[in-house]
């Protein structure tokens, strides 16, 4: 198994020392390390100053939003990314929801799957440099009737094939991401539960496509803490939690409310919900399940966190990425370098 880290969104508040940690991942023989775009910072320019300082280290977007940019500018911006780092670029993709979608892109979500397949058989079109012409129900190229002709890229990227991800929650997504994609970004993955919630359903896109999980890379992010005290670090991911099971969509349409309930969190994600939605944020972390935190992060000093790694890959975890808690950069490092301690003890180095 490999690992990963997760920078999270550039104007979060650890802006000064993300270059660092990056680095510092690069030096420790990390395999990727991936940027978030929301509303605030995009991923593209965070990943290209990343990548234009640092060696080894491959440089992924969890995610580019499908809404936010047409299909060929996302390859355009793959291929330049590629192009400039080396060949370390990976290309994760995306829906973004309802609120993001149509609130700050003005782009109607609807269809969602259909949207992202097609969306991704243009980007793989355009990255393979062939003449883009495309007769689908969301996109048409070039336009009919007007002056538009088939064109190619004009970029070279340094791999023939840059790896696509594509990040899924709920079991159609995640079947169709088996389907269509080279790996899929996973959040909130429980390794207990990981099989019913995650894996039966992207193995069956593979074998829809007449593909083994065999090369696919399983990329789940889980937030770490290094520490003696497990309560007391799963109490720092308690507004993350809430934020995610009870704000992060609305009522009718939240994605990771519906993975705690099918991790078997029903009523303690509807009351997450219900307080998140009616501004009780403070009651909404209070009423996460100790469990539901423990079960989807890495907690406690590095034995513990390693039998937590020996448990993520038994349940068919590639890549785990880490995203590595601390106020300080060096309490950041210093997780990062458990983080690989852990890997080692937990003989999953190869």
């Amino acid at each position: 198994m490999r690992l990963g880290i997760n920078l999270g969104y550039w104007g979060a508040g650890m802006d000064g020392d993300n270059l660092a940690v990056a680095q510092e991942a690069d030096r420790l023989g990390y395999d990727v390390c991936w940027a978030a775009e929301a509303y605030g910072s995009d991923a593209p320019t965070v990943l290209s100053w990343v990548a234009a300082q640092t060696e080894n280290i491959d440089v992924g977007s969890a995610i580019m939003q499908i809404p936010a940019r047409q299909p060929a500018m996302t390859a355009m911006t793959a291929a330049t990314l590629d192009s400039l780092s080396g060949g370390r670029f990976r290309l994760g993709l995306g829906v973004s929801g309802p609120q993001v979608s149509e609130g700050w892109y003005g782009v109607t979500f609807d269809k969602p799957l259909a949207r992202t397949r097609e969306y991704v058989e243009i980007v793989r079109k355009a990255m393979a440099r062939e003449r883009l012409t495309y007769d689908g129900a969301h996109w048409t190229l070039p336009l009919p009737g007007g002056p538009g002709k088939p064109i190619k890229l004009t970029v070279h990227p340094q791999r023939e094939h840059i790896p696509l991800y594509i990040a899924a929650i709920g079991p159609r997504n995640l079947e169709q991401t088996g389907e269509i994609a080279d790996g899929a970004l996973l959040i909130f993955p429980s390794a207990a539960h990981l099989e019913e919630t995650a894996l039966r359903h992207l193995r069956a896109g593979r074998e829809k496509a007449g593909l083994t999980m065999d090369g696919f890379d399983v990329c789940p992010t889980v937030p770490l803490a290094v520490g003696d005290d497990v309560d007391a670090l799963a109490d720092m991911f308690r507004p993350y939690t809430a934020l995610y099971v009870g704000g992060m969509g609305s009522r009718r349409q939240n994605f990771y409310n519906r993975l705690a309930q099918r991790m078997g969190y029903e009523r303690e994600a509807a009351e997450i919900q219900d307080r998140y939605l009616s501004g009780d944020k403070d009651g909404a972390a209070a009423a996460v399940p100790h469990r539901l935190i423990d079960d989807t992060t890495l907690l406690g000093p590095v034995e513990r966190i390693a039998d937590r790694m020996q448990a993520y890959a038994a349940a068919g975890v590639t890549t785990l990425t880490l995203a590595p808690a601390g106020f300080t950069l060096d309490e950041r490092i210093a997780a990062l370098r458990a983080g690989t301690r852990a890997l080692e003890r937990a003989g999953l180095v190869d």
